[in-house]
């Protein structure tokens, strides 16, 4: 699978009319939107079969195509537990905006549960008709994590002290107090990067067991039991989605096609520190060339 793009902006169109004649030329192609990296990937036997795909493009409908390899849906959490203060405070002619609010963050432990938020005001400190706006504020923001803009997972939130004006407070001004607290404690929180882990099964003849758990050791995949399977040797193994993407070519190579697999999504887990300096420059890097 690759991700498939416009060479040219405004040619958007044409490129994805043409895929979609494509597909009825040939149903061996498919195509899907990925909901979370918007990408619109396209899946083909191998890169032989993704490049005439992308010459068909060209040659027929006159539209130029870039395929990439996909974006990894990465995930960002915390580690510690931190409190810190949001505060917004404007005054611009007549009614200002102030909202003010104290979070603790703490990892919940378990990144399939996105958020949960805690409501410890006591003595109506916090309005109680504003509550509901720092939740909402902290759920629009968790979207996009400290580190690197990707979803933040694991976080819980617990609201338990601030200040209110009598006038000036607003449900907007709670909810970019939340954000302030949530950019600022997340930071200070020790904030990790997540990669998902896929479960792998693949299936070689015998005399190409060196070479395929050689090679999953350099994918820092991690090679959990091995076992004969219709006469031939079945590896399992856990690997990070990010090295597994050329993967369909590189079994072929080293199997001489004799190779197959199969992958299916386990868990998220942390990233090592090296790796997610990369991924941080890379995100920095795409935020930059946007603006």
């Amino acid at each position: 699978s690759k991700a498939i793009f416009a060479a040219k902006q405004g040619e958007e169109d044409k490129v994805f009319s043409g895929l979609a004649k494509l597909l009825e030329e040939d149903p061996s192609i498919s195509v899907e939107k990925n909901t979370e990296t918007s990408e619109t990937l396209v899946s083909a036997q191998g890169d032989l079969h993704l490049d005439v795909v992308k010459n068909k493009l060209s040659s027929k409908f006159g539209a130029s195509a870039e395929l990439q390899d996909p974006r990894v849906p990465y995930r960002e959490t915390i580690k510690k537990t931190v409190k810190a203060q949001g505060r917004h405070k404007k005054q611009s002619g007549g009614h200002g905006q102030f909202g003010d609010v104290w979070i603790e963050f703490s990892p919940i432990g378990d990144t399939n549960i996105d958020f949960e938020f805690e409501d410890a005001v006591v003595g109506g400190v916090v309005p109680r008709n504003f509550i509901p706006s720092v939740e909402k504020g902290l759920r629009e923001n968790i979207k996009k994590g400290v580190l690197a803009g990707y979803p933040m997972v694991g976080l819980h939130a617990k609201l338990y002290d601030g200040s209110y004006h009598a006038v000036d407070s607003s449900e907007m001004a709670f909810k970019t107090a939340a954000r302030i607290s949530y950019k600022k404690g997340c930071m200070e929180a020790g904030p990790v990067l997540l990669e998902p882990i896929m479960h792998v099964d693949v299936f070689v003849p015998d005399e190409y067991m060196g070479d395929i758990m050689g090679d999953m050791n350099k994918r820092r995949g991690r090679i959990m039991g091995m076992n004969q399977v219709d006469g031939l040797q079945k590896l399992e193994a856990e690997a990070p989605l990010a090295e597994m993407f050329k993967y369909a070519t590189d079994l072929r190579s080293m199997t001489e096609a004799r190779g197959s697999f199969a992958m299916k999504f386990e868990r998220y887990e942390e990233v090592p520190a090296n790796v997610a300096q990369k991924v941080i420059e890379n995100a920095a890097k795409e935020e930059e060339d946007e603006d």
